[in-house]
């Protein structure tokens, strides 16, 4: 483990509408099905010590039993206080009708008295998604049905009032689900978690959430280049390959991972890179914390979206959809 730390303090941070305050850079922990999961929580570990206060998790990940163990030791060895962490998780597809339960789980594999923000991982129910290829569908897979999704959406503003959870959200929405969910809710959802990079900006959905007072997350703020083979594609491409990054990358003298986080942050996301290699981990939120880029170079960036999504979710197709299906790029929901 490197000796280098980052003053809290110094870490970019997103104070929302509702007052509520965010550590803009995070950790993500989904190893891409390559790294064990002992790997993933020592990757916690040196994050939380570097000065790293946001670390967002998911069961399906598999992993959170071994991060709690590794937190509880943290706690117990005064590194870091319960309350200085921001720590998210998510319920998976196969639990939308067992949320209270799903999130009872994640509390005590995380060893945790409460989360201060849980999401409903996709907005389908009933989908395992294990072990399925880029080529073929999960049999268990199902559309959206926004009756459904409300009785999910129920039990999570449940977990609020039980007070398991501070705060709840949603990830891969698209806009006309995100509309359904909006005039039906009690509790609106605080963020959004979508894919979000110079290749993919999605600036219509982006600024939607901004205007009805959701934060976007961001995953795969550096195009994934470790996602699942199930996920790759021929068409696919690489922000590390991006002149323009590239040129600003040398300018700031940072590799161009740090442009892209960089570039993130500036923009007004929160971000949650995932490495193991505590370079990396450092590198991700100390570049975040110096130099910004210029009004220039924002607007260069800006210029080179190619609507390159990476997370496609076809492993979630129903009998009879394309994977574009899912995303609603129509404007209809697709059933």
């Amino acid at each position: 483990m490197t000796d280098k730390t980052i003053n809290p303090a110094s870490v970019p941070f997103k104070k929302l509408p509702s007052e509520v305050v965010i550590p803009a850079v995070g950790l993500g922990t989904f190893g891409s099905d390559n790294y064990d999961n002992e790997t993933i929580a020592a990757a916690v570990e040196t994050a939380v010590c570097m000065g790293y206060r946001h670390i967002d998790c998911a069961s399906v990940y598999g992993n959170e039993k071994e991060i709690g163990n590794m937190l509880h030791r943290l706690f117990a060895e005064g590194v870091v206080r319960r309350d200085e962490l921001w720590i998210t998780s998510k319920v998976w597809n196969d639990m939308h009708d067992r949320v209270v339960e799903s999130c009872e789980k994640t509390l005590k594999d995380l060893q945790l008295d409460y989360l201060d923000l849980y999401l409903v991982h996709w907005p389908f129910p009933n989908s395992h998604a294990k072990g399925v290829s880029v080529d073929s569908r999960d049999k268990n897979a199902r559309p959206y049905i926004h009756s459904e999704y409300m009785k999910t959406w129920q039990a999570m503003e449940s977990l609020v009032d039980k007070g398991l959870v501070k705060h709840i959200g949603t990830s891969n929405m698209t806009k006309p689900k995100m509309e359904l969910l909006l005039a039906d809710c009690r509790i609106k959802p605080l963020v959004n978690e979508m894919e979000l990079h110079p290749h993919f900006q999605q600036e219509e959905l982006y600024q939607y959430m901004l205007s009805n007072g959701i934060q976007p997350i961001g995953f795969c703020p550096l195009g994934s280049p470790n996602r699942p083979a199930r996920d790759k594609t021929p068409d696919d491409t690489c922000e590390f390959e991006d002149e323009v990054i590239l040129k600003i990358a040398r300018a700031h003298n940072v590799h161009p991972a740090s442009i892209c986080l960089k570039w993130a942050v500036q923009r007004g996301e929160i971000v949650i890179p995932f490495s193991v290699k505590a370079e990396k981990i450092y590198s991700n939120l100390y570049n975040t914390t110096i130099d910004p880029l210029s009004d220039e170079e924002m607007a260069e960036l800006s210029h080179i979206d190619k609507a390159c999504r990476l997370v496609k979710g076809q492993v979630f197709t129903w009998e009879g959809a394309d994977w574009k299906d899912l995303w609603d790029e129509d404007g209809i929901i697709k059933k």
